[in-house]
Protein backbone atom coordinates (compact mmCIF):
# COMPACT_ATOMS: atom_id res chain seq x y z
CA UNK A 1 0.00 0.00 0.00
CA UNK A 2 2.77 2.43 0.92
CA UNK A 3 4.68 1.47 -2.19
CA UNK A 4 1.62 2.17 -4.36
CA UNK A 5 1.13 5.55 -2.70
CA UNK A 6 4.79 6.40 -3.27
CA UNK A 7 4.57 5.41 -6.94
CA UNK A 8 1.40 7.49 -7.42
CA UNK A 9 2.99 10.49 -5.70
CA UNK A 10 6.10 10.16 -7.86
CA UNK A 11 3.97 9.99 -11.00
CA UNK A 12 1.96 13.04 -9.93
CA UNK A 13 5.12 15.04 -9.29
CA UNK A 14 6.58 13.94 -12.60
CA UNK A 15 3.45 14.92 -14.49
CA UNK A 16 3.38 18.30 -12.73
CA UNK A 17 7.01 18.94 -13.65
CA UNK A 18 6.42 17.85 -17.23
CA UNK A 19 3.39 20.13 -17.51
CA UNK A 20 5.43 23.08 -16.24
CA UNK A 21 8.11 22.32 -18.82
CA UNK A 22 5.55 22.18 -21.62
CA UNK A 23 3.66 25.26 -20.47
CA UNK A 24 5.40 28.17 -22.18
CA UNK A 25 3.43 30.77 -20.22
CA UNK A 26 4.50 29.30 -16.89
CA UNK A 27 8.07 28.86 -18.11
CA UNK A 28 8.39 32.45 -19.31
CA UNK A 29 6.89 33.70 -16.04
CA UNK A 30 9.49 31.73 -14.09
CA UNK A 31 12.23 33.09 -16.33
CA UNK A 32 11.02 36.65 -15.80
CA UNK A 33 10.91 36.09 -12.03
CA UNK A 34 14.59 35.17 -12.18
CA UNK A 35 15.29 38.32 -14.20
CA UNK A 36 13.35 40.38 -11.67
CA UNK A 37 15.33 38.93 -8.76
CA UNK A 38 18.61 39.60 -10.58
CA UNK A 39 17.47 43.14 -11.33
CA UNK A 40 16.71 43.80 -7.66
CA UNK A 41 20.18 42.57 -6.74
CA UNK A 42 21.78 44.64 -9.50
CA UNK A 43 19.80 47.74 -8.58
CA UNK A 44 20.93 47.47 -4.96
CA UNK A 45 24.56 47.43 -6.10
CA UNK A 46 24.06 50.21 -8.66
CA UNK A 47 22.42 52.45 -6.03
CA UNK A 48 25.10 51.67 -3.47
CA UNK A 49 22.65 49.98 -1.10
CA UNK A 50 24.88 46.90 -1.16
CA UNK A 51 28.60 46.80 -1.92
CA UNK A 52 29.68 46.08 -5.48
CA UNK A 53 30.59 42.41 -5.89
CA UNK A 54 32.03 41.38 -9.26
CA UNK A 55 30.79 37.80 -8.82
CA UNK A 56 27.24 38.96 -8.11
CA UNK A 57 27.43 41.38 -11.02
CA UNK A 58 28.42 38.54 -13.34
CA UNK A 59 25.55 36.47 -11.95
CA UNK A 60 23.08 39.26 -12.73
CA UNK A 61 24.27 39.45 -16.31
CA UNK A 62 24.37 35.65 -16.67
CA UNK A 63 20.71 35.52 -15.62
CA UNK A 64 19.96 38.19 -18.22
CA UNK A 65 21.87 36.38 -20.98
CA UNK A 66 20.22 33.05 -20.18
CA UNK A 67 16.78 34.67 -20.26
CA UNK A 68 17.55 36.48 -23.51
CA UNK A 69 18.46 33.18 -25.17
CA UNK A 70 15.45 31.33 -23.81
CA UNK A 71 12.59 33.84 -23.98
CA UNK A 72 12.08 34.06 -27.76
CA UNK A 73 11.38 30.32 -27.82
CA UNK A 74 8.65 30.59 -25.18
CA UNK A 75 6.07 32.36 -27.33
CA UNK A 76 4.54 29.72 -29.62
CA UNK A 77 1.22 30.56 -31.25
CA UNK A 78 -0.50 28.26 -28.76
CA UNK A 79 0.47 30.63 -25.92
CA UNK A 80 -1.21 33.77 -27.23
CA UNK A 81 -3.89 33.45 -24.58
CA UNK A 82 -4.70 31.44 -21.54
CA UNK A 83 -3.03 31.41 -18.20
CA UNK A 84 -1.98 34.68 -16.68
CA UNK A 85 -0.14 36.03 -19.70
CA UNK A 86 0.52 39.72 -20.16
CA UNK A 87 2.16 39.20 -23.54
CA UNK A 88 0.89 41.71 -26.08
CA UNK A 89 -0.36 40.48 -29.46
CA UNK A 90 2.54 42.53 -30.86
CA UNK A 91 4.88 39.68 -29.79
CA UNK A 92 3.43 37.54 -32.58
CA UNK A 93 2.79 40.40 -34.99
CA UNK A 94 6.38 41.65 -34.84
CA UNK A 95 8.49 38.53 -34.32
CA UNK A 96 11.53 40.14 -35.96
CA UNK A 97 11.44 43.13 -33.61
CA UNK A 98 10.72 40.93 -30.61
CA UNK A 99 13.67 38.66 -31.34
CA UNK A 100 15.90 41.66 -32.06
CA UNK A 101 15.04 43.11 -28.64
CA UNK A 102 16.20 39.90 -26.96
CA UNK A 103 19.33 39.77 -29.13
CA UNK A 104 20.20 43.29 -27.95
CA UNK A 105 19.46 42.33 -24.36
CA UNK A 106 21.76 39.32 -24.70
CA UNK A 107 24.55 41.44 -26.21
CA UNK A 108 24.23 43.99 -23.40
CA UNK A 109 24.27 41.19 -20.82
CA UNK A 110 27.40 39.67 -22.32
CA UNK A 111 29.11 43.08 -22.34
CA UNK A 112 27.97 43.71 -18.77
CA UNK A 113 29.47 40.45 -17.57
CA UNK A 114 32.87 42.01 -18.28
CA UNK A 115 32.28 44.91 -15.88
CA UNK A 116 35.18 44.97 -13.47
CA UNK A 117 34.20 47.85 -11.25
CA UNK A 118 31.14 49.70 -10.01
CA UNK A 119 31.29 52.42 -12.66
CA UNK A 120 31.38 49.88 -15.50
CA UNK A 121 28.64 47.87 -13.80
CA UNK A 122 26.36 50.89 -13.49
CA UNK A 123 26.80 51.73 -17.17
CA UNK A 124 26.16 48.17 -18.34
CA UNK A 125 23.32 47.61 -15.89
CA UNK A 126 21.65 50.82 -17.03
CA UNK A 127 21.86 49.77 -20.68
CA UNK A 128 20.47 46.31 -19.98
CA UNK A 129 17.59 47.52 -17.83
CA UNK A 130 16.75 50.20 -20.39
CA UNK A 131 16.24 47.32 -22.85
CA UNK A 132 13.96 45.61 -20.33
CA UNK A 133 11.80 48.70 -20.12
CA UNK A 134 11.67 49.19 -23.88
CA UNK A 135 10.68 45.57 -24.44
CA UNK A 136 7.98 45.75 -21.79
CA UNK A 137 6.60 48.94 -23.32
CA UNK A 138 6.37 47.39 -26.75
CA UNK A 139 5.51 43.76 -26.03
CA UNK A 140 3.73 43.61 -22.69
CA UNK A 141 0.17 44.52 -21.73
CA UNK A 142 0.11 46.79 -18.72
CA UNK A 143 -1.92 45.46 -15.83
Amino acid sequence: MIRTAFVLLSLALGVTAAMAETNPIAERQQTMKAVSAATREGAAMAKGDTPFDAGKAQSVFKTYADAAKKMPTLFPDSSKSGGETTASPKVWEDQAGFKAAFAKFEADAEAGAKAGDLADFRTAFGAATKNCGACHEAYRIKK
